[in-house]
């Protein structure tokens, strides 16, 4: 069990062990299993990688990110720089189809739109874009379109999942209809109800994943 006051030192030390991140760039408030993230950053890499280590640290239920981004001066780019620096490196991706991606830049913010075979393709898009200097932030709207025509088998979902070290398979349900998973139970963190379902969207024939896992963790609040 975690008070609001162990649970906050848990993610500012979670935030500390990350190299790219200055704690004291971040400050943490936590509100009975809430995680308030507040500070500025130079880059929205950062912004997410703070967002990420708060995630993984047992019993977080949810993030609320208010971390602002403030580029040195050095490092301000236009639209059009954004633009051309994500597509040149999803054209050097050789994993990415970059011909079903369409990109918009505006303010700053990226959006990504098309259709893609697989979930970690789409991934890969949203992390190039979040290392650009210069992106404030990233709105992922590319759509999955197996490559696979072959039935889901239930089963291999959940052994992919009893597989994973950090996730107790035995409290997710998991249920197919179609070439939709959908996940239920608890979890612990917000990390592991993450990774279940990029779990699942390994899964050959996945088309979509509702992801309706729980973080059920057991605190000791002070008054």
């Amino acid at each position: 069990m975690k008070t609001n006051e162990e649970l906050q030192k848990d993610v500012q030390d979670a935030i500390k062990w990350e190299p790219l991140l200055h704690a004291a760039e971040i400050g943490v408030i936590v509100k009975d299993g809430v995680v308030i993230l507040t500070g500025t950053v130079d880059n929205y890499y950062k912004k997410t990688e703070a967002e990420n280590a708060a995630k993984k640290v047992e019993g977080v239920k949810a993030v609320v990110e208010k971390i602002d981004i403030q580029d040195a001066r050095h490092f301000i780019k236009n639209d059009v720089d954004i633009a051309a620096d994500l597509l040149r490196s999803f054209s050097d991706n050789i994993l990415l189809p970059n011909n079903n991606i369409t990109l918009k830049v505006e303010d700053g913010w990226v959006t990504l739109e098309g259709q893609l075979g697989w979930n970690y393709q789409k991934e890969m898009a949203r992390k190039a874009a979040n290392q650009l200097l210069g992106v404030k932030g990233v709105i992922n709207n590319i759509n999955i379109q197996s490559e696979s025509n072959a039935a889901i088998e239930k089963k291999h979902v959940e052994n992919a999942l009893a597989r994973h070290w950090a996730i107790n398979a035995k409290d997710i349900k998991v249920s197919v209809s179609g070439s939709t998973v959908t996940l239920s139970g608890n979890v612990t963190s917000l990390y592991q109800k993450e990774e279940a379902a990029r779990i699942t969207w390994n899964t050959p024939g996945v088309a979509f994943v509702k992801n309706e896992l729980e973080v059920d963790y057991e605190y000791s609040f002070s008054e």
